[in-house]
């Protein structure tokens, strides 16, 4: 039998939630643990665990009742993390589902990303869901369900859409569910037969942008087709990044080849695609083997070219489709990737000999090679000269090499430079 939390404000939305419960339930074959993250304290039968529960347990003592919003927020959200980080360590549930509005959402959404890990199932039914969900579901694979209406009383609308999330919650947690016990029985197989065991394929994350589509596809398709590994490939969109970073940490990745490390750019300059303060630490920190290059440094991300801010409106310009515009980085801008680049790996790097960086001269992406919208040697050479300079001394191999990042032979001699670092040759 599959078990899903089921995580919600009772003391506001009660009859809401217990009918989201008989929906799950109605899948057959499933359990619930309805933890009720609300203020107030509510008594139902079907609570499993309130917010007395979880501030006696977690905090040892009841909630003050004098205790502002904000602080509040921040106890329930460590609490009710901590209480379902055990429930899955114990592997006791097997899917998270949650309803809400702004603020509901807004409580529970951190929970479901720090609580269990990428892969576990995850959904939330918002009155938001239509809006920017990225603060809500950042790195993590939590899905969202409009509800279209408030979840403010039941009616017919919301009555389907608990339905539809009900019966898509049971399904991956069953589905999850069906997994876990398929890798147990595997294992209690392989402790019986004896003899070598299969080799397990190694976990490979590459960076990749539309304008670094070609040097990535062939860099994986290489590995894979030479060596035992498998390619997780991550869309440098901001959260790709921090989704890559956040594996590594969770040691789920055994090697990086981070190709695309354009997120930097917009990190710089404002766009709408940085990863944040600490992208390339991940890696290094792990001390996996960790080659980074300079994909796609040649652009920041906006969006439709009417949102570009006012102060770059006279700069190289590009519109890649009616949504995003990209802009060519400047000379200063170049030199503050460089300064990025190597001053995390000089600060992170655990074992400076397992990184090395590769600059593709001949370009970094579709856009800068000879004759592109964006070649500019000039830029170009301040971005590589002064990484070169920042990893003077560190220990950190600087490869220069005269192709471009999309080249077929750059991209077999950098997949073979990994494989490399990983002792596969």
């Amino acid at each position: 039998m599959a078990c899903v939390v089921l995580l919600g404000s009772c003391d506001t939305k009660l009859e809401e939630f217990l009918y989201l419960r008989n929906c799950i339930l109605d899948e057959g074959s499933m359990s619930v643990l309805l933890i009720d993250v609300g203020r107030n304290t509510v008594e139902h039968e079907a609570i499993s665990a309130n917010q007395r529960d979880l501030f006696l347990q977690y905090g040892g003592a009841k909630m003050h009742q004098d205790m502002t919003r904000a602080d509040f927020v921040a106890k329930m959200t460590d609490y009710a993390t901590r209480y379902i980080a055990e429930l899955y360590e114990q592997d006791r549930i097997h899917g998270i589902a949650a309803a809400g509005g702004s603020s509901g959402t807004s409580l529970v959404a951190p929970i479901m990303r720090t609580a269990v890990p990428v892969g576990f199932p995850k959904l939330i039914v918002s009155t938001i869901a239509s809006g920017d969900t990225g603060p809500l579901v950042e790195e993590t694979d939590i899905a969202m369900m409009y509800s279209v209406v408030d979840i403010a009383g039941l009616n017919q609308l919301l009555r389907d859409i608990f339905h539809n999330a009900g019966a898509a919650i049971a399904g991956s947690a069953r589905a999850y569910a069906g997994r876990r016990q398929a890798a147990k029985r595997q294992d209690v197989k392989k402790q019986h037969v004896g003899g070598p065991a299969e080799p397990t394929k190694k976990r490979v994350g590459i960076t990749m942008f539309g304008v670094t589509t070609p040097g990535v596809d062939a860099v994986r398709k290489h590995l894979e087709s030479n060596y035992p590994i498998e390619v997780f490939v991550f869309h440098a969109t901001g959260h790709g990044g921090k989704a890559m970073e956040r594996l590594v940490r969770e040691g789920r990745l055994d090697a990086v080849l981070d190709l695309t490390t354009t997120e930097i750019c917009d990190h710089i300059t404002g766009g709408n695609m940085s990863a944040g303060p600490h992208r390339l630490e991940a890696a290094a920190e792990a001390g996996i083997p960790y080659i980074v290059s300079l994909g796609a440094t040649d652009m920041t991300n906006f969006g439709a070219m009417s949102t570009v801010p006012e102060q770059y409106k006279q700069r190289l310009l590009y519109e890649h489709n009616a949504v995003v515009t990209l802009m060519r980085s400047s000379d200063e801008e170049n030199r503050r990737v460089a300064a990025f680049i190597s001053d995390k790996l000089r600060q992170h790097a655990k074992q400076p000999e397992m990184v090395e960086v590769w600059i593709p001269k001949g370009g970094v992406s579709i856009m800068s090679v000879p004759d592109g919208p964006f070649s500019d040697p000039e830029a170009d050479e301040v971005l590589f000269s002064q990484t070169r300079q920042g990893l003077e001394g560190s220990g950190i191999e600087v490869v220069e090499d005269p192709r471009h990042v999309n080249d077929a032979g750059f991209a077999r001699d950098i997949a073979e430079a990994l494989a490399a670092k990983m002792g596969m040759r």
